[in-house]
């Protein structure tokens, strides 16, 4: 059974698009190690279009679980993360014209930028993952260059259109969960999981975290954040 960490970023995009002080992703982060996520996620963009540097640093201060900084594999942002010290970072590619995150970090062809970014983060004792499409190289490439564990890729399987194309994703993302347990690695999931694909990926016995961010915001404008989680961990469970 996988556990939660919730990814709070659009928290900050409701905040920005009015360009006032609320709603507060630090509070919200609260309420959501309340309703019983594992962890808390923010992506700090080179944009800066949700999370900004200051709530970085505050949550570092009151996120009483696990911190995870997604971020891209830049100077500016290794340098933030070994100043800020999360408990984890999750290296993801960054277009700055994207809305989200498209797909997987191509590890394999970043070798040599990627074990220099590894090694001083490791260094004060963050752990490590990788954002990868389920990919066998890409796997083996994140455990290559010293990764503690990989996110899969879910987003093709959550766009899949027919019951074919959705079969095929899915047994992507079982094979590379149970090679990353084969290589020793922590293997957690996530992008464009919801309320109603979530089960199935939650079954996958390989995958020790799911990370989920858009429907629980997306939910919570309804019944609340804290009701949106507990309905989440709920499916999950």
């Amino acid at each position: 059974m996988p556990e939660l960490m919730v990814n709070i970023d659009h928290v900050a995009t409701l905040r920005q698009a009015r360009g006032t002080y609320f709603p507060d992703p630090v509070y919200a982060a609260g309420i959501a190690e309340m309703a019983g996520a594992s962890g808390i996620i923010v992506h700090l963009r080179e944009d800066r279009r949700h999370i900004k540097d200051r709530d970085l640093r505050m949550l570092r201060e009151v996120v009483r679980t696990k911190l995870n900084l997604e971020m891209a594999a830049t100077d500016e942002m290794v340098g933030i993360a070994t100043e800020v010290l999360p408990d984890m970072i999750t290296l993801v590619p960054e277009k700055r014209e994207e809305l989200t995150t498209e797909g997987g970090l191509d590890v394999a062809s970043l070798r040599e930028r990627l074990i220099k970014v590894v090694k001083k983060v490791k260094e004060k004792g963050i752990k490590v993952s990788m954002f990868v499409d389920p990919e066998e190289k890409q796997i083996k490439a994140s455990k290559d260059m010293g990764a503690d564990m990989i996110e899969i890729h879910t987003g093709r399987y959550c766009d899949a259109i027919t019951d074919v194309e959705r079969e095929e994703e899915f047994k992507k993302v079982v094979k590379a969960a149970k090679m990353g347990k084969e290589l020793a690695l922590g293997v957690n999931a996530g992008h464009g999981l919801h309320y109603h694909n979530v089960r199935r990926i939650a079954l996958i016995d390989e995958i020790d975290e799911l990370s989920i961010g858009h429907s629980i915001i997306a939910r919570a404008i309804f019944v609340g954040l804290d009701r949106a989680i507990r309905d989440m961990l709920q499916l999950i469970r």
